[in-house]
């Protein structure tokens, strides 16, 4: 019987040993198909599980699949895993995290990450999955970026990297087991064998030294010796060192001494310094050498002469007078300043979002040959140098050969769209700065532009300026800004859903995250009554948003007074401009005997369309333009205009005159990109954000994807302003309904002297007319003619009736009629 029972035993033993086999060469086959998987990346299984490795391990996945398909190989020959010792486990390991964390570090830094790294991990494996594509950078996958957030702030962004490059060897020793003690004795060998070895060429290298330090104290002395035997050359009469107390000595002796003028001619050719002295270094040489010669009494009375330290006291005077006499009420400058007032931060925006753009990468070589070959159809000769893949578009940079014209590929362009099979393509002919002519053609997927993205990675130096906002990319990715304050004033024109208000409401945002409430103030006028109203009781505003377009001739009225008040200010304190003004209001601040003087803001007038208010107020509102056009870049106030309708009668060539910056979105026609840019090219713009930016002092309009942020972006925005400072409004500057600007344009107009006189003749005679005034008065027609539209306007004679004299409309006085009844 226990015989039996032992044989049993011993069956399933075995059995079980055989299960467990199996098991084992079932893990290392399934290991070896991942592994051959993430190595071929076939179809879309291969993509995601090349992905799910990449997960783990990031860009050492083909690290890690090696090594699975090698313990793999080794489950199914011996049908058991690999038997590791714990040492060289854990020098294995140590040295995978340290290549994880040398990728994951180099990861962060080129994403420009600080903070947050499992988020960004996340966001970027998550975009890896969704595309089923191995394609954008991943880091040190998950052990690398827990120990990259681990180690980070401990150890900072160098410390981290020394740490991650020490871990390598030190697991390569270990997964060796090569000992610690081994590598000092053997460090400790080789160190004492160099420095036996190096004792005695030491021992040369010191008395070489002290030969060297020798040879230069014996030059040394014998350079003093030379200097001793010296003798001062100035103290012969020679006219090369001529003496420096009276100039008029030294052309007496170059006229009495020709023979030594020869001797001097070489050395005074040699000699550059005339050229190189300033006005000002002869009379502080000659102070110098003059204290010598006391006898001379015209030397001594000198300082005497001097303007003293203090001298523009009274020059401050006058200037404090005149300042108290010009008007400072009208734009009010004691609004209460919060010192605790934080600007909105990027995290307020939305995360960046990458697309997908591998297609049209592929499609850049099929694009080149497509091009080469329609060219030579044509027998046109080009070379095409550059493909650069933009957010909407691919500009392709084409050299023509030797004796092609321009003109040759410029009309071309519809031939070149039916073979690339493209919506239309927009040729730029040449590029500015280039030799080459820009084949511009539409990405079959477009890379929104995020405002996030502008934002952060803008010049340090246009982050700190406030007036300098981004408007997107170029077709390089670079990203490009605007200085408002530059420009001077900018239009923005385009057709319906090109992308207008967004561009307004990416510069009025990056504005709001950029300036303080006390140092830009802001008039938005709109119109439409939905886009701006958003942007109400912001502490940034000069005025409530003006929806109303009759009130906005007015209100732009109000600023033009304003203008005029600070060009007083400048006259009477002696600046040019708003900045030497308020340089001068900082250094006079820091005078605490002189009163405080309030710091000018900028003013930035936002008119979203420009063409209602031309239809309502068209002579009022292009005058206002005109006005603040040419006069307001010094003043610190500038514009930006929008429209839909790029016509004649809305953008005038007034106001294309003194707005010099533009903006073309896509346009319907080349008569309206003509209107805006005074050339071709907006009409074959993309639209959505698709831009022509062309700043003062350009000769041709650079191609821009402009930045896009959502309405969500804005609010937010707007509802952290409004937390930190609530809006205070200048009274005196807000349009009033009962007042029209034609009104105080007429108050504002002084009367003629002749209109008095004429409305008591009218009033008298009963009969008004032009010719009248001009027989009674002996003037001219037009002002004639201008105080009877007065009267008209005033109610006092009726409107025109051809030849008929005009009705009046006011009775006679008491005495006339008297006097005419007797």
């Amino acid at each position: 019987m226990p015989k039996r029972k032992k044989r049993k035993t011993s069956k399933k033993v075995n059995k079980n040993k055989q299960k467990v086999s199996l098991y084992w060469v079932t893990a290392g086959i399934v290991q070896i198909l991942i592994a051959i998987l993430s190595f071929a990346k076939v179809g879309w299984l291969g993509n995601q599980t090349a992905n799910l490795v990449r997960l783990f391990f990031g860009n050492s996945y083909l690290l890690a699949s090696g090594l699975l398909a090698l313990f793999g190989l080794i489950m199914v020959i011996y049908g058991q895993p690999a038997h590791l010792k714990v040492k060289r486990s854990i020098g294995l390991c140590l040295s995978i995290f340290g290549i994880l964390l040398i990728q994951s570090g180099l990861f962060f830094g080129r994403e420009l990450v600080s903070s947050g790294f499992m988020n960004s991990f996340w966001h970027e494996m998550g975009t890896e999955f969704g595309r089923a594509a191995v394609t954008e950078d991943v880091g040190g996958g998950l052990f690398g970026t827990l120990g990259f957030q681990f180690f980070y702030p401990l150890l900072g962004q160098i410390g981290l990297r020394v740490i991650a490059v020490l871990l390598i060897p030190i697991g390569v020793l270990m997964f060796f087991d090569v000992k610690y003690r081994t590598i000092v004795e053997k460090f400790q060998a080789v160190s004492q064998v160099f420095i036996k070895k190096n004792k005695e060429a030491s021992d040369k290298l010191k008395d070489k030294y002290a030969e060297i330090r020798e040879k230069q104290e014996e030059r040394r002395q014998q350079k003093k010796s030379n200097r001793d035997k010296l003798t001062d050359p100035l103290q012969k009469e020679s006219s090369v060192f001529p003496d420096v107390e009276d100039f008029d000595e030294q052309e007496q002796k170059q006229d009495s001494e020709p023979a030594s003028s020869t001797s001097s001619q070489p050395e005074e050719v040699e000699t550059p310094m005339p050229e190189v002295i300033t006005p000002d270094m002869p009379a502080e040489d000659e102070t110098d050498d003059h204290p010598q010669n006391i006898a001379n009494p015209s030397v001594n009375h000198s300082e005497d002469n001097l303007p003293k330290s203090h001298s523009f006291a009274d020059d401050d005077q006058k200037m404090m007078q005149e300042l108290g006499s010009v008007d400072h009420g009208e734009l009010k400058t004691d609004t209460k300043i919060n010192p605790s007032y934080k600007k909105p931060p990027l995290s307020l925006l939305d995360p960046i979002k990458n697309a997908d753009q591998s297609t049209d990468k592929q499609l850049i070589q099929k694009n080149t040959q497509i091009l080469q070959s329609t060219f030579k159809s044509f027998g046109v000769k080009v070379i095409i140098k550059k493909a650069i893949l933009g957010p909407t578009i691919t500009r392709y940079e084409v050299q023509p050969a030797v004796g092609v014209k321009v003109s040759r590929i410029v009309n071309l362009a519809d031939d070149l769209a039916l073979a690339l099979a493209a919506k239309d393509i927009r040729i730029e002919a040449p590029i500015p700065g280039k030799p080459f002519i820009g084949i511009e053609v539409p990405n079959r997927t477009t890379s929104t532009v995020s405002f996030k993205d502008v934002m952060e990675h803008q010049d340090p130096k246009a982050k700190k300026n406030p007036m300098e906002v981004p408007l997107g990319k170029d077709v390089a990715g670079k990203i490009i800004s605007a200085n408002l304050s530059k420009m001077p004033h900018l239009l923005i024109a385009g057709s319906t859903g090109s992308g207008k208000s967004v561009a307004i409401n990416t510069i009025l945002s990056s504005i709001l995250m950029k300036a303080r409430p006390e140092e830009i103030k802001l008039v938005l006028i709109d119109p439409k009554m939905v886009e701006l109203s958003v942007y109400n009781d912001v502490p940034h505003l000069l005025i409530p948003v003006v929806t109303d377009a009759k009130l906005a001739s007015n209100a732009l009225h109000k600023v033009v007074k304003e203008m005029e008040r600070r060009y007083k200010l400048f006259a009477s304190s002696g600046c040019r401009n708003m900045k030497e003004y308020n340089q001068k209001v900082v250094e006079n601040n820091q005078d605490k005997t002189k009163p405080v003087m309030q710091s000018l803001p900028y003013i930035l007038v936002v008119v979203d369309e420009l063409s209602d208010l031309m239809m309502v107020g068209g002579h009022d509102v292009e005058g206002a333009i005109v006005r603040l056009g040419q006069m307001a870049r010094a003043a610190g106030i500038h514009m930006i205009l929008a429209t839909q309708r790029p016509s004649v009668d809305v953008i005038t060539g007034l106001i294309k005159a003194n707005v010099p910056s533009r903006i073309s979105f896509a346009v319907s026609s080349g008569v309206d990109s003509r209107t805006i840019l005074d050339q071709t090219g907006a009409e074959k713009l993309l639209g959505r954000g698709d831009m022509l930016y062309m700043p003062i002092g350009a000769s041709k309009p650079e191609r821009i994807q402009g930045a896009y942020i959502a309405s969500d972006e804005v609010e937010r925005i707007i509802d952290w302003v409004k937390k930190q400072q609530k809006a205070e409004y200048d009274q005196t500057m807000i349009p009033q309904k009962g007042a029209s600007s034609s009104a105080e344009n007429a108050n504002d107009d002084p009367d003629d002297e002749f209109y008095a006189p004429a409305v008591d003749l009218v009033r008298k005679q009963q009969t008004a007319s032009v010719s009248m005034l001009q027989r009674r008065f002996r003037i001219g027609y037009n002002r004639a003619a201008r105080i009877i539209d007065e009267m008209e306007a005033k109610g006092i004679v009726g409107p025109s009736e051809g030849s008929k004299p005009r009705q009046v409309l006011i009775p006679p006085k008491k005495d006339d009629s008297q006097n005419a009844n007797g």
